[in-house]
């Protein structure tokens, strides 16, 4: 039987993938003719969507931006066995924008259904979990310590030391913490993966805990992701029923469960020790470290708390080797980057690759430019809390340290694109008005600062400042950088000080006055 497959992911939904899918099973049932439709999940090339394939001897061809008016003409375009039609591309693999990426994280996002423990399987699933059993616990450990991979929601920690802290705590009880908690503007790579690839978290997840010695994982997402969070919620039900999670995982011995638990969309419960707070039951804010959550967690446990895609790629890391994931990347950023490109851009979506791409080959090469046809001014790296940078450094190579000396952050790896009519100072507006409306309260630089800094920018674009009001805005970006008590307040200064920066001439509304007159 032919299988055509049509993505359920929300972006192709939101595109009419669900029309689509539907006006495909009444077309082939009118014409006579046997098909399977596999509702995957998305490739990631959201300007294609909805983006549907059909299975072919020579492999999947794809057809692009279909339309449900178009579905008639597709068969009568002979699409089931590959018929050209002008919405073709060709073989999916072979089109520029897919065969330029590495895909390791998200190599079977797109390509199964998301559902398919046959199909999770035969694409190389509970291989990396089957290898670890028979590594035993400090072999794993090792194994994640020498792939080099680092936290892929913000911060760049080592994942491999986080994990050997847990593992080497005395406690009786341990928690493995997914942070699926994706609330930076124009990110969707753990979205796409738990609509799209959900058992890959799971396998990871049980890896994690197999490691450290853990017997409980919580999954901590969002309310904005309905329909993720009843995929994940399923798979959860489908890996347990297989005997992939329960008192003996996969026959092991190995006692590990999973639980989703879904927030109220607080942005600084992406912050880990807000996330604990919340996952007890209690308001999201942050809290004074030390302890780390590796000593004391969750429920005053030892804890790892890692980021989505962190506990994704652990199955390929598991399966195939720590050597083979270190191989890709450059300087101490191993392995890949699911980096997500959004805003003002002409192919927005998910594309993985190693590090050390540079930012102008992700905007321009990959992206396409700016949607609008105007020249790109800035792209915003890192989510609403990064750095905005100018075309000048779109040579920066697209790595850790690379972004870091150029006074940036990879962050969860969100790309956000400007034209040339961004006005920068209101981004700058934006940023302090952001962190004002999502602080948790609990410190004063950030509580008090972002309120008084959008108070600063405001009276800028006014063209009432001057020199002083700029020397206060640089002063209380000092203040919230290093005496915040987590990120949201700490991160602010990265894009009000890159604005003022790279874009000085936006902040420059009147002649400023001296301070003295």
């Amino acid at each position: 039987m032919i299988r055509v497959f049509v993505p359920r992911d929300v972006a192709a939904i939101a595109a009419g993938a669900n029309r689509v899918a539907e006006m495909i099973g009444r077309e082939a049932a009118k014409r006579g003719l046997a098909i399977e439709i596999v509702r995957t999940g998305s490739r990631g090339a959201f300007f294609m969507e909805p983006l549907i394939e059909v299975e072919t001897p020579t492999g999947r061809i794809g057809y692009r931006e279909i339309t449900p008016a178009e579905v008639a003409s597709l068969f009568d375009a002979g699409f089931l066995v590959g018929g050209d039609h002008p919405s073709s591309i060709g073989k999916t693999e072979e089109h520029p924008w897919f065969a330029g990426q590495t895909r390791l994280t998200f190599a079977r996002c797109g390509l199964v259904d998301p559902l398919s423990l046959d199909d999770y399987a035969a694409h190389g699933g509970w291989k990396g979990l089957a290898r670890a059993i028979r590594l035993g616990a400090t072999d794993t450990l090792e194994e994640v310590s020498l792939s080099g991979l680092r936290g892929r929601g913000g911060a760049g920690f080592p994942t491999g030391v986080k994990w050997k802290a847990v593992a080497h705590a005395g406690a009786a009880r341990k928690y493995v913490i997914c942070n699926a908690d994706e609330g930076d503007s124009g990110t969707f790579a753990d979205r796409m993966i738990m609509e799209g690839d959900p058992f890959s978290l799971i396998e990871g997840m049980i890896i994690a805990g197999f490691a450290v010695r853990a017997s409980k994982g919580y999954v901590y997402s969002r309310s904005e992701y309905p329909h993720a969070n009843a995929t994940f919620a399923k798979a959860i039900e489908i890996a347990r029923a297989a005997g992939h999670l329960g008192r003996d995982v996969d026959g092991s011995g190995f006692a590990f469960d999973l639980e989703l638990r879904i927030g109220a969309g607080a942005y600084v419960c992406g912050e880990e020790t807000a996330l604990m707070e919340s996952l007890e039951g209690k308001r999201g804010i942050v809290r004074a470290k030390p302890p780390l959550p590796a000593l004391a967690g969750l429920f005053g446990a030892p804890t790892v708390i890692n980021n989505l895609l962190s506990l994704a790629t652990m199955p390929f890391i598991l399966a195939e080797g720590a050597k083979t994931y270190a191989d890709f990347g450059m300087g101490r950023s191993r392995g890949t980057m699911p980096i997500q490109i959004a805003g003002n851009v002409k192919n927005g979506g998910l594309w993985e690759t190693a590090f050390g791409v540079t930012l102008g080959e992700i905007v321009s090469g990959v992206g396409g430019g700016s949607a609008s046809g105007r020249p790109v001014r800035a792209a915003q790296c890192g989510g609403p809390l990064g750095a905005y940078f100018p075309t000048s450094l779109f040579d920066t190579p697209y790595d850790y340290e690379s972004f870091a000396a150029a006074g940036g952050l990879i962050g969860h790896g969100g790309i956000t694109v400007f034209d040339d009519t961004v006005d920068m100072a209101e981004q700058a507006r934006f940023a302090f008005e952001f962190a004002a409306a999502e602080s948790c309260g609990k410190c004063t630089p950030c509580r008090i600062g972002s309120v008084r800094g959008r108070e600063l920018v405001e009276t800028i674009l006014a063209g009432r400042a001057d020199e002083a009001t700029f020397e206060t805005l640089t002063d209380l970006c000092e203040t919230m950088k290093y005496g915040s008590l987590c990120a949201l307040g700490g991160f602010i200064p990265f894009p009000v000080m890159s604005s003022l920066t790279h874009f000085p001439e936006d902040f420059r509304r009147a002649a400023p006055r001296r301070a003295a007159e």
